[in-house]
């Protein structure tokens, strides 16, 4: 049987990644790195200088550590204090600077989908443990600075009344999304047009509604299956899915798991030291 192999030249070049969990002791050691290191803080706030810049890294926030520069931890670590880290290279070519100019990262920034980040890590976390290394770690890499590269827009951005609805659609999934919610009864509460509303969305986010709710609910979905006994049609219904095939279907396209695996895999930590 013929075989297909691909060869892929990746601008990026991954050198490992963890979670840190904080015993609320210590601070981050004084370093400095011959690569770049990303810092996705998931729970509590990370004080941290890089030369004579100080960071605030609250929950929900990524920070870039550029190589050649010196950092070091301003505060003890509180207690409630986890963050992923990722050390990678960037390869010097002609493709590097080109994919570069493609996205849009700056050094510290709030993510709008803080959810989804934490799962690609998550995923890259359970590849890195892999005995064979894989390129995948490298494409997970590259969605978790794609994801950085989309930031929440600033207050004059806010007041444009498209990004403005957006923002508030965003808001009803959030807080809707075990309901039986769609494009168009959204528009209707927000009292405009779909088609208007799906095109404002877009533009804010990059995602479709439809996306944007089926992330929400497979998020919520994750938690129930590793923080829950329910059962899997328990845990389809409470996040909004009637159908638990149709659950199955999307929870496997935004996770590339079965429900059941993703909880087989994910019910463990992966804990890594910063």
């Amino acid at each position: 049987m013929a075989m297909l192999e691909l060869s892929i030249a990746l601008p990026i070049k991954v050198q490992n990644g963890g979670l840190f969990i904080s015993r609320g002791v210590g601070r981050h050691p004084a370093r400095t790195l011959a690569s770049w290191e990303i810092i996705f803080v998931e729970k509590g706030t990370l004080t941290i200088q890089e030369e004579n810049t100080l960071f605030e890294v609250n929950a929900g926030e990524s920070l870039l550590l550029r190589p050649g520069c010196r950092h070091v931890g301003a505060e003890d670590f509180p207690a409630d204090l986890r963050f992923y880290w990722l050390h990678f290279e960037l390869l010097d070519s002609a493709q590097s600077a080109r994919w570069m100019s493609h996205l849009s990262l700056t050094q510290h920034s709030r993510t709008n989908d803080p959810g989804y980040i934490a799962s690609l890590f998550r995923q890259f976390l359970s590849e890195q443990e892999k005995l064979q290394r894989s390129v995948a770690l490298e494409f997970i890499l590259l969605l978790i600075l794609q994801q950085i590269s989309v930031v929440e827009p600033g207050e004059s951005e806010r007041e444009n009344p498209g990004i403005a609805l957006a923002y508030r659609a965003q808001q009803l999934i959030r807080t809707q999304y075990h309901l039986p919610i769609s494009t168009a009864s959204l528009a209707k509460e927000l009292h405009c047009n779909a088609d208007y509303l799906g095109r404002v969305y877009r533009i804010a986010f990059h995602l479709t509604l439809t996306e944007s709710l089926h992330r929400q609910r497979v998020l919520a979905a994750k938690k129930l299956l590793i923080g829950a006994s329910a059962s899997l049609q328990e845990v389809a219904q409470s996040c909004g899915f009637n159908d638990v095939g149709y659950f199955r279907q999307i929870f496997r396209k935004h996770t590339a798991l079965t429900p059941a695996a993703w909880k087989r895999r994910y019910c463990k930590e992966h804990i890594n030291s910063g």
